[in-house]
């Protein structure tokens, strides 16, 4: 299969802003981890190929798997899936790999991909915002958050036909914000509530454009700052 470069302009791009560890920016490392890896098997897949990546453009950051965490407020024990250790600085990333099916050949050596449909979105959303409101806490004041999805599930990325959802204000669609206190259900399901510090715009990236239906895949990056008292 001939590969395709996903189309450009569907997100505001930039090289500029926060920097991973304090070394690379993420739209570097996503263009590098794109042309080695258009397609990933599974979440964990992802995980061991951008810290690889991340090794060959800075070798001088050390990258550590299923990382526990200290939060004041944490009920049982929580794992990071990657802490990035610059120099200087740290960055503590959670990952998110949501698919539907898609069925082909990707990559440089051609390589089968059976993917499979995840659960339903909206569980998507919560565990997307869930990934930000943890990285606010994380951490340390010499540490940034990062929150990655990688998916080719439109229904992610795109505006919502119905807007009186469970899910509403967990929507991911491009252009939304989120910030504040976020409401499953209008409050029904008090312990799906999540409260944000920060405020967050939503931009979607290219990331590879596969043949076949459900082909395109795409990512939604947000950067976090950590607040240790947040209640």
């Amino acid at each position: 299969m001939q590969e395709r470069s996903a189309e450009q302009g569907v997100g505001a791009v930039t090289t500029s802003g926060p920097l991973i560890a304090g070394e690379v920016s993420l739209a570097k490392l996503m263009a590098r981890l794109q042309q080695d890896r258009p397609v990933f098997h599974s979440e964990r897949d992802l995980q061991h190929s951008f810290a690889r990546v991340l090794w060959e453009l800075a070798p001088e950051i050390e990258s550590r798997l299923e990382v526990r965490q200290n939060a004041p407020d944490a009920v049982g024990a929580e794992y990071l899936d990657l802490l990035c250790i610059g120099p200087t600085t740290r960055t503590a990333i959670e990952f998110k790999y949501f698919t539907t099916q898609w069925t082909g050949t990707a990559g440089h050596s051609p390589e089968e991909y059976a993917l499979k449909s995840h659960a339903a979105t909206d569980l998507a959303r919560l565990g997307f915002v869930s990934d930000i409101a943890r990285l606010e806490r994380f951490g340390n004041p010499n540490q940034n958050g990062l929150a990655l999805l990688i998916t080719n599930e439109a229904g992610l990325w795109t505006s919502p036909k119905q807007s009186n959802t469970r899910d509403r204000d967990f929507r991911l669609h491009e252009g939304r914000t989120l910030t504040g206190q976020l409401l499953w259900g209008g409050g029904d399901y008090p312990d799906n509530t999540r409260a944000l510090c920060d405020t967050y715009p939503l931009y979607w990236q290219p990331y590879s454009l596969q043949d076949g239906p459900r082909g395109e895949f795409r990512y939604l990056a947000v950067f976090t700052n950590h607040h240790p008292n947040r209640s």
